[in-house]
Formats: structure tokens, sequence, C-alpha cells
């Protein structure tokens, strides 16, 4: 009698079932290919980033270029006239080159001299990144002054 009872009874599961399985695994298929999406776009935003903080560090350094060769100074320490500048290097930075044009504003304010004092300066630089040459245009203006290097200079060249 005890046998029978023994093989009435309901046996305990042990284990998963095939269908908790693969329904186990497909979670975390679903959840790898999300974990890894994100890795993709973050790796896209690294490369966007950077190529932002390059071209600003392009722009920097051909600002700080312009202070000193747009316009030249003469003879009497005062700036001349802008110079037409035709791929110039970019100061430390290689696969950089630049090209820049100024033109007076019309009906913009008159240096000591009579010519004009503010200049419309196009910049167009050009660099290379992974083997494409790319292209940009920028506009400011700037002021027919002497640079604050070239204001130093003139100032302790005097006191010697």
């Amino acid at each position: 009698m005890k046998a029978l009872q023994h093989a009435n009874r309901p046996r305990a599961k042990a284990g998963f079932t095939l269908i908790e399985v693969i329904l186990a695994v497909g979670i975390l298929a679903l959840g790898m290919t999300s974990v890894l999406g994100l890795f993709t776009f973050g790796a896209a935003l690294t490369q966007a980033a950077e190529l932002r903080t390059e071209s600003a560090n392009v722009i920097e350094a051909v600002t700080a270029d312009l202070e000193v060769r747009l316009f030249p100074v003469d003879e009497s320490g005062m700036p001349g006239e802008p110079v037409d500048l035709v791929d110039q290097e970019v100061p430390g930075i290689d696969r950089a080159r630049y090209n820049v044009v100024a033109v007076p504003v019309d009906g913009g304010p008159s240096a000591e001299d009579g010519g004009p004092l503010e200049y419309e300066v196009r910049i167009q630089v050009s660099f290379e990144t992974r083997g494409v040459r790319r292209s940009r245009t920028y506009e400011t203006r700037l002021l027919r002054q002497r640079s604050f290097a070239q204001r130093m200079r003139q100032r302790f060249s005097r006191k010697k």
C-alpha cells in the first residue's frame, strides 16, 4: 500500500522548462542589444566632440595668427593696410591651412591716417580628418590696430 501511495503523489519538479530558458535568453539578448547600441551612440558623440574641439582649436590659432599678421606694422609702428593671406599653415596644428581676405566696412570708422579702421574678414579654413579634406568659411570683423604682442614689443624695446 505504501508503494501505491508513493506512486500517486506528484513529483517535485527541479530545473527550468524549455520555454523559461528561451524567454530568459530572449530578454538577455534584448538587453545586450540595447547596451551595445548605447556604446555605438556614445562613440559617435565622442567623435563629434573631438572634431568640434579640433575645429575650435584651429579657429583660435588662426585668430591669434591674424592679430599679428593681418595688419603688418610699418616703420612708424602703426598698422598698415591688411594683406591677403593665401594657403597659410595654422601654427601648431598640422593638416590645417587657411586663406584670409579683408575688405573695409563701408561707412565704418576711420583711423587717424584717414584709412578705414574696421574690416570684414573672411577666413576659409581647410583641414584633413580621416583622409577627407573639409573646408569651412567664417566671417568676422576686425579693427586695424596693433596687436597686444606688437604693443608690448614696442613698449619694451623703447626702454632699452
